[in-house]
């Protein structure tokens, strides 16, 4: 059995905490859980009995669950749970949102996903912050 990810991260001003499990060989899967405020926001459940009897299986449900614990990072990042997590504030803050753009010559560019919810307000970033952000893009910022 490998040991679990727990990473807490700040998206949107808020801490969400994310935890990704290995269940064992006995019951085969991973299980990945998005909270946020101790309450689950989202889930994912992966299970493994069709590789159960590979070589390596250690290091092979180790990379599913990284895989899967950055996905559910990816996700959160994109936005995907906002209106579960926000509720009525997300619904509030797209009514007060101005619908106009600007002229295509003045648009600013797409932040990446792996800055998004990361405004620098003099913040420095939290080790896990910067762990996270180096498994979604690969790079030190």
């Amino acid at each position: 059995m490998v040991l679990g990810f727990n990473h807490n991260i700040m998206y949107k001003g808020e801490i969400f905490h994310i935890q990704t499990e290995d269940s064992g060989v006995a019951t085969p899967h991973i299980i990945t859980l998005l909270y946020r405020g101790g309450t689950i926001v989202a889930s994912k459940k992966t299970g493994y009995a069709d590789i159960i009897k590979v070589e390596n299986l250690e290091q092979v449900v180790e990379e599913l669950m990284k895989e899967q614990h950055k996905e559910m990072l990816r996700r959160l990042k994109s936005g995907e749970f906002d209106e579960k997590a926000f509720g009525h504030l997300v619904d509030a803050a797209a009514e007060a949102a101005p619908q106009e753009q600007a002229p295509p010559d003045t648009q600013l560019p797409d932040i990446p996903a792996a800055d998004a919810g990361h405004e620098d307000h003099g913040h420095q970033q939290s080790l896990d912050e910067i762990i996270l952000d180096y498994l979604v893009t690969g790079e030190f910022k």
